[in-house]
């Protein structure tokens, strides 16, 4: 059972502090309890975060690790002052030595998303998550040419949630297609992809990985049987290898190493952070 406690804390969301301090916890051997505080923008709330943060180093008999992006001054000294825990502020650590380096004051913006009714980025994300979930698994052959990439592959090759991470976290518009015993019985990739073979990149996954997955979702049918993966797998990968297609093996790999991947390979001209 975890026996520390590891909080985030932010006037925002909440995601930058957690998505830095896991980053940095995955380096140590351990298992935290994790608690997002999100919205602490008062000096109520962060009264009452403090309290929170401190009783749980009280049962515990350990400090709780805090991860702080809090950006309103009143709000950060209260937690300064009063918390019991391990103070890492994330703010304080590298905007103020920006600040100084690059002589210019820092926004001091609440949440990255504050202003995002406002932003044309943020709309350019939404329509990208919009035509990734109408372009998911060969819904559509619409607007291909709008695509920033399209993926392929076998079926649960994890083409979806790529598609999707690339559009939520890059606002890349991303099709994704299943390649089908059809398209093997052809030799040819989908005649709706063809004209467009350079936004084309392939996924594939060992057989045996894929056997369990889709094993999951049919059992001992013909569709998760290890010999039928293999069939489909060595298919696949020998219609990219004729096509011309970069492809990478999602077997070990977490969407955000695909994902990095994808990025360095097709290079889309429209990305953001």
């Amino acid at each position: 059972m975890p026996d520390r406690t590891v909080f985030y804390v932010s006037d925002g969301t909440g995601i930058t502090a957690e998505t830095f301090g896991n980053a940095i916890l995955a380096q140590f051997n351990f298992t935290p309890r994790h608690v997002r505080l999100p919205f602490i923008d008062t000096p109520d709330k962060a009264h009452q975060a403090v309290r929170q943060i401190n009783h749980a180093g009280e049962v515990e008999g350990k400090r709780p690790i805090v991860f702080s992006t809090l950006v309103d001054m009143e709000v950060l000294e209260i937690v300064r002052a009063s918390c019991k825990g391990m103070l890492l502020d994330m703010f304080g650590m590298f905007v103020a030595p920006l600040e100084q380096e690059l002589s210019i004051k820092s926004h001091h913006r609440v949440g990255r998303f504050s202003d995002a009714s406002k932003s044309q980025a943020y709309h350019d994300r939404i329509e990208a998550i919009n035509y990734s979930l109408s372009h998911d698994d060969g819904q559509s052959n619409r607007d291909l040419e709008t695509a920033d990439v399209i993926l392929v592959g076998v079926s649960r090759s994890g083409k979806t949630p790529t598609s999707l991470y690339l559009a939520m976290q890059h606002g890349l518009k991303a099709a994704n297609y299943p390649l089908i015993p059809e398209d093997f019985e052809r030799r040819q990739l989908p005649p709706a992809l063809v004209p467009h073979r350079k936004k084309i990149f392939g996924l594939t996954i060992a057989p045996e990985r894929l056997a369990e997955i889709r094993a999951e979702r049919r059992p001992n049918s013909r569709y998760a049987s290890l010999e039928n993966c293999r069939h489909e797998v060595a298919e696949a990968e020998a219609m990219m290898r004729r096509s011309g297609i970069r492809w990478l093996s999602t077997t070990t790999k977490s969407i955000e190493e695909i994902a990095t991947t994808i990025l360095q390979e097709v290079r889309p001209e429209r990305l953001s952070y």
